[in-house]
C-alpha cells in the first residue's frame, strides 16, 4: 500500500510540473527581439537609366519623348533625371516618371535618326501602328489564342518576333509595346506593371474576352475582331 501511495505521489508530481508555464531568461527573450542602437537598414541604390538614353516620359499629365542628359542619385535611394526633348526643353523628373526607355546607338547620325522615328511613333495613332507595324486585330487575336495555349506573357519583342518571325528592333518594340496598350488589345490582354512600368501583356481568360470583345465592339462596329 505505501509502494502504491508513494507511486500516485510521484505521478501527480510529475504532471503538475509538465504543466507549469516554461519562461525564458529576460536577457535571451530581449535578444531575439531587439537591435542594436545605431543599426539601420542599408539604403539600396537604384541603378537607373544611363546618361543619353531616350526615354517617353510623363510630367503634369502630358507625354514627351526626350534623351536623358544628367542623373541625380538621391539620398533616398531613387534617381533623378535631366531630360531634353527635340525642341530644347528641359524637364526634372523621377525615375517613376519614365514609362519606356531605348539604348540610344553609338553613331550620332544613326542615334539622331532613332529618335526622331522615336518621336513619330509616339505621335502616331492607333491605325497609324497597325500598319506601320503589319499587325491588325485579328493578328491581335491570333497571338492572344498563342499566348492563351502556351500560357506565357506577351512581351512587344515576342509579339514582332511571333507575326513576323524576326527580332524587333528598338522602334519596332516600342511601337509593339505602345498597339498591345491599344483598345483593341485590352480586348486580348491586360497590362503588367514592374515598379510602375507596363512591361508585359497576361492574356486574358477566354470568358473575359467574349465580354470584352462584346463592349469593344459595341463602338468598333468597323474593326477586323467585330466581323467574325
Amino acid at each position: 500500500m505505501n509502494r502504491l501511495l508513494l507511486l500516485c505521489l510521484l505521478l501527480e508530481s510529475s504532471l503538475v510540473e509538465s504543466f507549469q508555464p516554461v519562461t525564458k531568461p529576460l536577457h535571451q527573450a530581449f535578444a531575439l527581439s531587439s537591435k542594436k542602437d545605431g543599426d539601420a537598414d542599408p539604403v539600396v541604390q537604384q541603378q537607373g537609366y544611363a546618361v543619353g538614353t531616350f526615354v517617353e516620359f510623363e510630367e503634369k499629365n502630358r507625354v514627351h519623348i526626350g534623351t536623358i542628359a544628367e542623373k541625380e542619385n538621391k539620398a533616398s535611394g531613387g534617381a533623378r533625371y535631366k531630360v531634353v526633348d527635340k525642341d530644347g526643353h528641359k524637364f526634372s523628373i523621377a525615375d517613376k516618371a519614365v514609362a519606356f526607355a531605348m539604348h540610344a546607338p553609338n553613331s550620332p547620325g544613326q542615334a539622331a535618326k532613332l529618335f526622331d522615328e522615336f518621336c513619330a511613333a509616339q505621335q502616331a495613332s492607333e491605325k497609324d501602328l497597325e500598319t506601320k507595324l503589319e499587325i491588325s486585330p485579328e493578328l491581335l487575336e491570333m497571338a492572344w489564342e498563342e499566348s492563351n495555349l502556351e500560357e506565357t506573357d506577351m512581351t512587344p519583342s515576342s509579339l514582332v518576333e511571333l507575326v513576323h518571325a524576326h527580332a524587333a528592333s528598338a522602334i519596332e518594340k516600342y511601337m509593339a509595346w505602345r498597339l498591345l496598350q491599344s483598345d483593341a488589345a485590352h480586348v486580348f490582354f491586360k497590362d503588367i506593371k514592374d515598379h510602375g512600368r507596363v512591361v508585359s501583356f497576361k492574356a486574358k481568360a477566354s470568358k473575359a474576352v467574349d465580354a470584352a470583345k462584346q463592349a469593344f465592339c459595341n463602338t468598333h462596329e468597323d474593326s477586323d475582331i467585330c466581323l467574325v
